[in-house]
């Protein structure tokens, strides 16, 4: 009980698909030894770290550093999941077979979940905790049936299952493990039987407080403490009275909660749209009364509406399919061939489907019963028990709403990959099992039944036996207990579903969508033109290939296509929709956010289970708090939809016009006239290129307006609502809202709807700021600040026109960059201006505040930049700089000085180049674009300026893109050169952690060729033979991680994972599922840490300036490095701003990177590369001729394989380093004698460092570099470890880009520019170089420039 407020005490839920509380994975308490049973997320036994920060007043600071204190997970040494042979139906992964226990024992499937824990008990894949962890479960299902259906037999089997299975195998016992027990022996039939039993129960019990918890009845608890009275300890004498008191007070107020109503939404007339989905599908804004306020409600009320809004999307979209098909019926329409309506047709979808499902179950039965199983019944024993957690009512719906939204989503017209499709449809019944399983575990048990007055009485007797259990002086040795009943469910597992089994239960029932969904095709008979209508399936398998593979599609039907682009159909599932009521508060992995959809606090990429694994030890050492704060701030910040603005689009948009962001709702594109017979075969080539364009370009516009539509819907449906976004963050830290249909992040429209739930007046200097953050919108704000507010008082008459007359005025908003926010703030000026006293006008809009290519600010801070900072607005000024229009500026100048030497292209683009030519090429050149993608943005913007540009093989705009994509990046790499020296050494740092071995894995290395060194074909008890166990070892594991400023540790996801074949109904499926077990992907390890380690920085920016908004109560929203708030606070959240960005800035945040990695990375070696012309290169070819020699001499018949001496050379590094690295000084000298090329690189210090030399197979990442690489189309196959130095390196040609066919003509032209700039793709000469183990070092921190960030303090365009 909360002593500070009468508000009910209610448990907060903990079951979701990643567990309730932190795992217990011992790589969670220890960085040692982590050694995680792969997939098995068991939960924590520990309790929630207090933080660091105990003031909130403080959050907006950042805490001291230490390398020493990040969090390290040990998993270098982690192995592919072992696949186990199946017996009885029971096998794959421990991941799968503990999936399909969960879903088995969640159903009360005991029989079958017995037979699946013996078979986890004789594989031996789980250690005692975790097995009684799952016997605990097995226990409480086991108990819940007992007191639904009394059976001595069950009685009996659950306690020989006590005796044989857990105490005889040595499984340690818990006070969980007793309460169950207990519970069984109460329930037994009176007798002495069942005292003897209780007794025993109650001895083994002994100091503990199992008697707390609410398992039993007070006539249960009676009669325990009658049969062990030692255990009834006498009641103190204290007053308990007004406890009492409070906590049935508490007990009423729950149960009154539990039964309030709320009353329903007035229906939104939908008049303009032409659908119902939203009306229908949200049961909770059904029904309105006159002079509803929902802002008026309760707490609890506005929580009970959000509850609601989650839980009954998909049953309301029933309701919906059945009541439009009741309607046709009563007009006679009954059969299927009249079915105009899209909602009937899916009704009778639905029925199919669920008799369907029914018949199927059915047949889970009895294959689950089979003692002899066929491959089909096999296939049943792994889908089926996950049919059976959703009702099949409910189950079928999801099927549907999830295919029809991912066919629309992809284009109706091209289809949906089918591993796509099964996949999403996999996920989709995951989340929904977990929201159907939260929701039954909220409720009560039904093996309490316990009326409101015992849960009173139940709650005080709990209080008092705390009280009683802590004055006890029991001499009595308690068990190891994991304490209350959270403790105990903590000790739950809940495993993911594995990507095998959702692929199994998606292609299940995509086949079975297939089989019975039927459309209406009508089609003129050919002769009589009689019209003839007959059903066809609405969903056809099919195969195209794609990329020269041969894929799997689902195809819909045409007929069934153009009735979704006549009536869309959007699964509408409300926990993707905007809350009513303010998220819940994030306090771990999985808890915050939504109330009942269960959400995570961060978006896991790829599968990598490495960032759950380090965010959820970060949560437990308190390092997160921030990061939670952050999110909460964010996700408090109320919206409403700007009614003037929504009036005005739904205007628009029921015209069908192209107004603004919104496309023609029948666009006219022009189809080129098949051209006639030729001999030259690239112009029907180009013409089948303008066709296909044309029809993309159509379907695009389709989609665009389709989602539009779905995001109108919404808008509608909240147009009276107050709603919160709840966020949470990707890898890096950078926050998002979760809901992903509409929000502030989305485009021009979505942001135009949306305005501040809270207002504030605009003051003194709001109406300026509101003034300049038009011009801003309209897209005049490259002037200074006074200038921009008196470019909006010079249009005040256009502006004027424009709220009063949107559509039907001049339309001056719709000339503006971006037309929708700007009409919005021509809304609020006017309204600002027509009242009585503009400094007393509450605004509602959000004002924006952008920063200047917001990733050159922070390159430009840690280089210490002079001129950089300038141009990025570091440095204060008169008016803002433009990075973009000094590119441009010294692009020009540079084709220039080309141009009068008579360069051709310098020539043709002489007063070509502007800054819109250089802007997506510099802005994306800090976050990693390659050459060839600079080359593909500047060739797009050349053209759509100048179509008239020469086009001759000789001289085409491919050549001139090529031409101007390298006067940027040289111009960048001028501008920022302290930036780029930052780029490169962030680069080389990734290769060297991306090219090294962990101590642990050099150990193993060593124990598996000290086994049996001459054996090859040794079998090991994991069923691999020690040569691909040491192969497996051998691979390159180590991801870069680091923490970031708010100590967030961050995880690159980036591994080289190979594709698994997936057996299903439909066909066999190519899956990757990427395991910590995987090497990573060098390549991209090493092209995204510099722009991820800048993204890091900017979402920490973002989450400092939201703690400190929220602290001085200003309102906040951000997106990414745009930042808004009420236009009375500008001025005090850019103060903010400017603060947050100079304490990051002043700390030595790439020394503080270094020391991360030293500590971090500390022991391991890496594979280097040593130009063999260097004096270290010259040294090491000298030992390595006579080591060899000496290591040959007198072993003959000794085989001395490169392999071998390559091995050999690692292991004795590795003795040298863990001699210099003992206490023991003896040890300490013998390793200072040890000469390897790892001593001979320490010896030489600088001059081995300049020995280095990158990796020509890798890109290049300094800013202004230029890079081929297009590592989204070539394989990476440099995971592993290559043991044969210095063979020839031979590099194949790669799919340059997606080009057209007149491209890939016009290139064979292009010789004699790309020749000199392009890499040669032909086979190199023999490498002068070789390769060595060295000590995981790193390069030194490039010389910071002379800007000194403090000057940011006066710089009014930082954020403008």
């Amino acid at each position: 009980m909360d002593a500070n407020t009468s508000e009910p005490l209610i448990r907060k839920r903990r079951e979701a698909r990643d567990g309730g509380r932190p795992s217990a994975r011992r790589s969670l308490a220890t960085a040692v030894d982590y050694r995680p049973i792969d997939q098995v997320p068991f939960e924590g036994l520990g309790q929630t770290h207090d933080g660091i920060f105990q003031d909130d007043s403080i959050l907006s600071s950042m805490a001291t550093f230490d390398p020493l204190k990040t969090v390290v997970l040990n998993n270098s040494l982690a192995t592919p999941p072992r696949r186990h042979r199946a017996y009885n139906a029971i096998g794959g992964e421990v991941q799968e077979i503990l999936s399909v226990l969960e879903a088995c024992l969640q159903l009360g499937r005991v029989e079958r979940a017995a037979s699946i824990i013996r078979r986890l008990s004789a594989i031996d894949a789980l250690g005692p905790e975790e097995m009684l962890a799952i016997h605990n479960q097995y226990m409480r299902v086991s108990v819940e049936k007992l007191v639904d259906h009394p059976n001595e037999h069950s009685r009996q089997a659950l306690i020989k299952w006590f005796e044989v299975e857990i105490k005889e195998r040595g499984i340690p016992i818990r006070t969980e493990t007793l309460r169950y027990m207990l519970k069984a022996a109460v329930l037994s039939p009176p007798g002495n039987r069942r005292d003897r039993l209780i007794r025993r129960y109650m001895d083994m019990a002994s100091g503990t407080d199992i008697l707390s918890m609410d398992d039993f009845t007070a006539d249960e608890l009676a009669h325990i403490t009658t049969v062990a009275p030692q255990y009834n300890f006498p009641l103190a004498a204290t007053n308990l009275d007004e406890e009492e008191y409070e906590l049935t007070t508490k007990a009423e107020a729950i149960a009154t909660l539990e039964m309030k109503s709320i009353p329903d939404v007035r229906p939104v007339e939908q008049k303009g749209l032409g659908l119902k989905a939203l009306k229908q599908s949200l049961s909770l804004f059904s029904q309105k009364p006159d002079n509803f306020d929902p802002d008026s409600l309760s707490w609890e009320a506005r929580r009970l509406r959000q509850t609601r809004l989650e839980e009954d999307a998909v049953q309301s979209a029933i309701d919906r399919w059945r009541e439009q098909h009741t309607e046709l019926a009563k007009r006679g329409m009954h059969t299927s061939l009249e079915t105009k309506s899209l909602g009937a047709m899916l009704w009778k979808w639905h029925a199919a489907l669920v008799d369907h499902l029914e018949e199927e179950l059915v047949k889970v039965e009895a294959a689950e019963a089979s003692t002899t199983k066929l491959s089909i019944d096999n296939e049943r024993c792994i889908y089926g028990p996950f049919l059976r957690y959703l009702p099949v009512e409910k189950l079928a719906a999801v099927t549907i709403l999830t295919a029809m939204s991912a066919l629309s989503s992809s284009g109706l017209h091209k289809g949906l990959a089918l591993a796509g499709a099964i996949t999403a449809l996999g996920k989709s019944i995951e989340d929904e099992s977990i929201t159907e399983r939260l929701r039954q575990s909220s409720s009560k048990r039904d093996w309490q039944k316990l009326t409101q007055a015992e849960r009173g009485a139940m709650l005080i007797r709990r209080i008092r036996m705390e009280k009683l259990r802590q004055q006890s002086n029991s001499s009595a040795k308690p068990i190891t207990d994991i304490g209350d009943r959270e403790g105990a469910e903590a000790s739950r597992w809940d495993p993911q579903w594995s990507t095998n089994i959702k692929a199994q239960i998606g292609s299940f029932l995509m086949g079975a969508l297939i089989d019975v969904a039927k459309v209406p095709v009508t089609r003129a008979h050919p002769q009589t033109k009689e019209l003839l209508t007959q059903m066809q399936p609405a969903f056809s398998h099919a195969y195209q290939y794609k990329l020269g593979k041969k894929t799997g599609m689902i195809l819909g039907n045409p007929a069934l296509v153009e009735k979704l682009k006549r009536e869309p159909v959007h699964s509408l599932l409300a926990k993707h929709l905007p809350m009513v009521v303010e998220p819940e508060p994030w306090t771990e992995f999985n808890k915050g956010g939504f109330i009942v959809h269960p959400a995570k606090m961060m978006r896991i990429k790829l599968g990598d289970q490495d960032q759950r694994h380090y965010a959820e030890a970060a949560i437990r050492k308190g390092d997160m708090e921030q990061m939670f704060k952050g999110l909460d701030v964010l996700g408090k910040t109320s919206w409403k939809i700007n009614q003037p603005v929504f009036e005005t689009m739904l205007e628009a948009w029921n015209s069908g016009e192209a107004i603004a962001t919104f496309p023609a709702s029948e666009p006219v594109l022009e189809v080129p006239p098949e051209p006639e017979s030729t001999k030259d075969p690239t112009e029907r080539r180009r013409w089948l290129r303008a066709v296909k364009d044309v029809e993309n370009t159509r379907a695009g516009l389709h989609s665009q307006r389709c989602f539009q539509n779905f995001q109108l819907e919404i808008a509608r449906a909240l147009r009276d609502e107050t709603f919160y976004f709840p966020h949470n963050v990707d890898f890096r830290g950078r926050a998002y809202p979760i809901p992903p249909y509409l929000n502030h992040m989305g485009a021009d429209h979505a942001r135009g709807i949306l305005k501040f739930g809270k207002g504030k007046e605009l003051g003194a200097g709001g109406l300026k700021w509101l003034k300049v953050h038009l011009a801003n919108v309209y897209g005049y704000d490259k002037a200074s600040l006074s200038e921009r507010a008196e470019f909006s008082t010079q249009h005040l008459d256009d502006i004027y026109d424009s709220a009063t007359n949107p559509l039907n005025g001049r339309r001056w908003w719709l000339k503006a960059e971006d037309p929708w926010q700007c009409l919005a703030a021509c809304f609020e000026l006017k309204s600002a201006l027509e009242s009585p006293d503009p400094t007393h006008f509450v605004s509602h809009l959000p004002i924006h505040q952008d920063g200047t290519c917001n990733g050159l600010q922070h390159y430009a801070a840690l280089g210490g930049d002079e001129w950089g900072a300038r141009q990025v607005n570091l440095e204060p000024g008169d008016r803002p700089a433009d990075v973009y229009s000094a590119v441009a500026d010294l692009v020009k100048k540079s084709i220039e000085l080309d141009r009068k030497k008579g360069n051709r292209a310098a020539e043709i683009l002489h007063g070509k180049i502007t800054r819109k030519v250089v802007k997506q090429t510099v802005m994306t050149n800090v976050y990693g674009v390659t050459y060839i993608g600079a080359k593909a943005q500047v060739r797009k913007q050349l053209v759509a300026a100048h179509p008239d540009l020469p086009n001759t093989p000789d001289m085409h705009p491919g050549i001139l893109a090529s031409y101007v994509a390298t006067k940027i990046f040289a111009a960048l790499s001028t501008m920022f050169r302290g930036a780029h020296d930052i780029q490169y050494w962030l680069g080389e740092c990734a290769t060297r952690i991306s090219q090294a071995l962990t101590p642990e894995q050099m150990d193993m290395i060593e124990q598996i060729l000290a086994t049996d060194s001459s054996s090859k074909s040794k079998v090991s008890r994991s069923g691999k033979t020690e040569a691909s166990a040491l192969d497996q070892h051998l691979q390159f594991k180590s991801s870069v991680i680091w923490t970031n400023p708010l100590r967030m540790p961050v995880v690159q996801p980036y591994r080289t994972c190979k594709s698994r074949i997936i057996r299903t109904n439909l066909q066999h499926i190519s899956i990757s599922e990427p395991h910590r077990s995987d090497p990573v992907s060098k390549r991209k390890q090493l092209q995204g840490f510099p722009p991820n380690f800048v993204h890091s920085l900017d979402a920490t920016h973002m989450i400092l300036s939201a703690l400190k908004c929220h602290e001085l109560g200003l309102s906040f929203a951000a997106v990414h490095d745009s930042f808004w708030t009420h236009a009375a606070d500008i001025e005090s959240m850019n103060n903010v701003l400017r603060d947050a960005f100079i304490r990051i800035h002043a700390e030595d945040v790439v020394g503080r990177l270094a020391a991360e990695f030293r500590a971090r990375y500390k022991g391991g070696v890496f594979l280097a590369k040593i130009d063999n012309s260097s004096k270290l290169g010259q040294r090491i070819v000298k030992w390595r001729k006579s080591h060899r020699l000496s290591s040959s001499h007198g072993k003959k018949g000794v085989k001395v394989t490169s392999k071998r001496v390559q091995l050999s050379e690692l292991l004795e590094e590795r003795r040298r380093m863990r001699l210099l690295a003992s206490d023991n000084p003896e040890e300490v000298e013998q390793g200072k004698k040890i000469v390897t090329p790892g001593s001979m690189f320490e010896e030489m210090a600088s001059e081995g460092e300049a020995a280095l030399t990158s990796s020509e197979h890798l890109p290049s990442v300094g800013l202004g570099e230029m890079s081929t690489s297009r590592s989204q189309v070539e394989p990476d196959d440099d995971a592993a470890i290559s043991l044969e130095f210095n063979d020839d390196i031979t590099v194949e040609e790669p799919d340059n880009e997606a080009c057209s066919d007149e491209e890939e003509s016009q290139l064979k032209g292009d010789e004699h520019f790309q020749k000199s700039i392009a890499p040669s793709y032909r086979k190199q000469k023999r490498d002068t170089s070789q390769w060595a183990w060295l000590p995981l070092t790193f390069p030194p921190i490039p010389q910071k420039g002379t800007f000194d960030v403090s000057r940011l303090k006066d710089s009014q365009y930082f954020f403008s």
